[in-house]
């Protein structure tokens, strides 16, 4: 449903560095494995702005409705659908 080479590519034209789009250098380096998409920072990074960006490509992918940006820890976010069958089990 989601490519993760778009949203790293995504990621890499979109992060700000000293209010610069594109403008990553030595600072933040965004890497892949299969699936998984790490990026890290040398100096102060916000995890709430790499939500923000995340939910800016869903709604862009028109997949806002499906899929939501949970923290699974402290340093990570996931990607998860909705649970529609809640819904049903209360009426």
């Amino acid at each position: 449903i989601i490519e993760p080479k778009d949203l790293e590519k995504f990621f890499n034209s979109r992060i700000k560095v000293d209010g610069k789009t594109g403008n990553l250098g030595d600072k933040v380096a965004i890497t892949r494995e299969k699936s998984k998409i790490h990026v890290s920072a040398e100096g102060a990074f916000s995890k709430r702005y790499l939500k923000y960006l995340s939910k800016k490509y869903l709604k862009m992918q028109q997949l806002r409705d499906f899929l939501r940006v949970v923290a699974t820890n402290k340093t990570s976010y996931e990607l998860r659908y909705f649970n529609i069958n809640e819904d049903n089990e209360e009426e």
